[in-house]
C-alpha cells in the first residue's frame, strides 16, 4: 500500500514526511564550474533545473550524462555556463522546454517574492490588450478594473474605459512592452472612444505613475444579492493570495450567514496564485471532508522515482482549517458558478478541476489559459535545495539576487484528469463586449446577469447579442513578476 502525502496547511502544499535512511534531503552533487570564471547565476539555475524541472530529461543541455563529474567534464560544464553572459537568455535558451510557456526567471528574488504576496510596484491600473482588427498591428487597452487606493483611484479612470496610446504613441505589438511596462514610472494615456465601431482617439489624456509597495486584496468585491426566491452570493476575486486566506474566510461566514443558496465566483481577471489557497478556497466551497482529495500532483521522472521507491504517493486533500488555525466556514454546496475568460489561469482552474469530481461547475464565459503544471520560487540557496524560505534570506548567495520560478508538476483532480493545455471550455459561451462592459457587481453586467437567469430561470437586460467581442491579446497581470503562475511555497521533500 502507497503511503500517501498529506497537507499541513501552514506548510502550503505538503507535510514533510519521513521516510528515507538518510537523515537529511539534499540535491545529489553535481559538476562544479570554475569558480572564478563568473558563473554564479547561471551554475544555480543550471543545478536547480537539472534535479527539480518537471521536462528535465526532455531538455539535453540538462541531461545528467551531459557533465560529468570529473576535471573534464567541469572544463565543459564552466564553458557551457559561460556561452551566454546574460542569465536571462542562458535560461531560455538553454534551459527551457520547447513546449514550455510558463517558467520564467527574475533579476531580483525580493520583488518576485513580494509579488507572491499581492505587493508590487503599480499604478493599480489592470487593464487588458487587444487588436485593433484582424491583421492589424495597432493595439487598444481596456480597463478591467482599477485597484483600491492606488494611483489610478485618484484619476478619471474607470472599468471600461479605453485607450489608444502612451505620451503620444500609437500603441502596436511592437512597442506596448516598452510603452505600458517599461522603465518610465509616470506615462500619460490617450484615451479613446468607439465610433462606428472602431475605437478612435478622443483627445483625452490622463497620466498615471507607479508607486512601490501597493498591495492588492484579492478580495475585490463580495456581495449577497437577493433577487426572487434566491439568496446569491457573488464573489469577485483576483489573485490567488495567502496573505489574505483569514479575510476570504470572513466572506465565506458572510454567505454562509447569510443564508446564501447560490454562489456565483467570478475568476476572469484572475491569473492564478498559490495551490493552498486554492485548496482552501474550494473547501470553502464544497466542504472540509479532509478525506477527500483535491488533487495529486505528478513530478519529473528524477524525482518521481524518488516518491515512488519511498512508496509514497502525493495527494492534497480538502482542508478544515486556514494556515493560522481558523475553522473553515464551507457553504457545502453541490453548484457553483464560475466566470471565466482566457486570463483566467493556473489557481483559478486548478478550482474548477478539482471541483468537478464532487460538484456541478457551471463555467460561464471564454475558454481559460490551459496552465495546469505548478511552480516553485528557487535562490540560489543550496542548504535549502534552492527552494526560497523567507527564513533563510541570510543563507542566500550575497552575490545572487536572480531567482527562477520554474514549473515544478502537474496536478490531477481526484479523477486524474489534467489534460487541459488547451484551456478550460465554459458550459455557456460568452465574450466580453467592448460596447457593453459593464460594471462588477451590477445586476445588468452581462456576465452576472447570464449567471443570475442560469439561477432564477428568467431573463436579464444585461443578456443580449455582443456587438464588439473583445478578444484578448495579453493583460497587464501578464507584466507582473508573478505572471500566471500557480506556486507552490513548499514541494514535498522526502528525507
Amino acid at each position: 500500500m502507497k503511503k500517501t502525502l498529506t497537507a499541513g496547511l501552514f506548510l502550503s502544499l505538503f507535510l514533510i514526511l519521513s521516510c528515507s535512511k538518510s537523515d537529511d534531503f539534499s540535491i545529489p552533487d553535481t559538476v562544479d564550474p570554475d569558480p572564478d570564471a563568473g558563473v554564479d547565476v547561471q551554475d544555480f539555475m543550471w543545478k536547480a533545473m537539472n534535479f527539480w524541472y518537471f521536462w528535465q530529461a526532455d531538455v539535453e543541455n540538462l541531461s545528467d550524462a551531459k557533465f560529468p563529474n570529473t576535471k573534464e567534464g567541469s572544463v565543459a560544464y564552466t564553458q557551457f555556463l559561460a556561452s551566454e553572459s546574460d542569465p536571462g537568455k542562458f535560461f531560455d535558451e538553454k534551459l527551457l522546454f520547447s513546449e514550455d510557456r510558463f517558467s520564467f526567471f527574475s533579476d531580483d528574488y525580493v520583488e518576485l517574492t513580494q509579488s507572491l504576496a499581492g505587493i508590487s510596484k503599480s499604478n493599480g491600473l489592470m487593464f487588458g490588450l487587444a487588436r485593433q482588427a484582424q491583421n492589424n498591428s495597432e493595439l487598444y487597452g481596456y480597463v478591467q478594473y482599477i485597484v483600491p487606493n492606488s494611483n489610478a483611484t485618484t484619476k478619471n479612470i474607470k472599468r471600461g474605459d479605453l485607450f489608444t496610446g502612451v505620451n503620444g504613441t500609437t500603441l502596436t505589438d511592437q512597442n506596448y512592452i516598452s510603452l505600458l511596462f517599461g522603465e518610465s514610472d509616470t506615462y500619460t494615456l490617450n484615451m479613446a472612444s468607439i465610433a462606428d465601431g472602431n475605437v478612435e482617439p478622443n483627445g483625452i489624456d490622463i497620466q498615471l505613475t507607479k508607486e512601490v509597495g501597493l498591495r492588492e486584496d484579492p478580495i475585490f468585491l463580495n456581495e449577497v444579492i437577493e433577487i426572487q426566491n434566491d439568496k446569491i452570493g457573488y464573489l469577485v476575486y483576483t489573485g490567488f493570495t495567502n496573505e489574505y486566506d483569514e479575510e476570504l474566510n470572513n466572506v465565506f461566514t458572510r454567505f454562509k450567514a447569510s443564508g446564501i443558496n447560490e454562489l456565483v465566483l467570478d475568476l476572469r481577471y484572475n491569473p492564478g496564485g498559490s495551490v493552498n489557497t486554492a485548496v482552501l478556497l474550494s473547501s470553502m466551497i464544497y466542504g472540509t471532508n479532509t478525506k477527500d482529495v483535491f488533487l495529486k500532483a505528478l513530478y519529473n521522472d528524477k524525482y518521481q522515482k524518488i516518491l515512488d521507491d519511498n512508496d509514497t504517493e502525493l495527494r492534497q486533500f480538502f482542508a478544515e482549517k486556514t494556515g493560522k488555525g481558523t475553522a473553515i466556514n464551507s457553504l457545502n454546496f453541490k453548484k457553483v458558478y464560475i466566470l471565466t475568460t482566457s486570463g483566467t489561469a493556473s489557481a483559478s482552474e486548478l478550482v474548477i478541476n478539482g471541483l468537478k469530481p464532487y460538484m456541478d461547475v457551471i463555467q460561464i464565459g471564454e475558454t481559460t489559459r490551459g496552465k495546469n503544471e505548478f511552480s516553485v520560487t528557487m535562490v540560489d540557496d543550496r542548504g535549502n535545495n534552492y527552494i526560497y524560505n523567507a527564513e533563510r534570506v541570510s543563507k542566500i548567495n550575497k552575490n545572487n539576487k536572480w531567482a527562477i520560478q520554474p514549473l515544478l508538476g502537474r496536478n490531477e483532480n481526484a479523477e486524474g484528469f489534467s489534460d487541459f493545455t488547451d484551456g478550460l471550455v465554459p458550459n455557456e459561451p460568452l465574450q466580453e463586449d467592448l460596447a457593453n462592459l459593464g460594471v462588477l457587481g451590477d445586476l445588468n453586467e452581462p456576465y452576472l446577469a447570464k449567471a443570475i437567469e442560469l439561477i432564477t430561470g428568467s431573463s436579464a437586460k444585461g443578456i443580449q447579442k455582443t456587438e464588439l467581442p473583445i478578444e484578448t491579446l495579453t493583460s497587464s497581470k501578464m507584466f507582473t513578476p508573478l505572471k500566471d503562475n500557480m506556486y507552490v511555497t513548499d514541494p514535498p521533500i522526502i528525507w
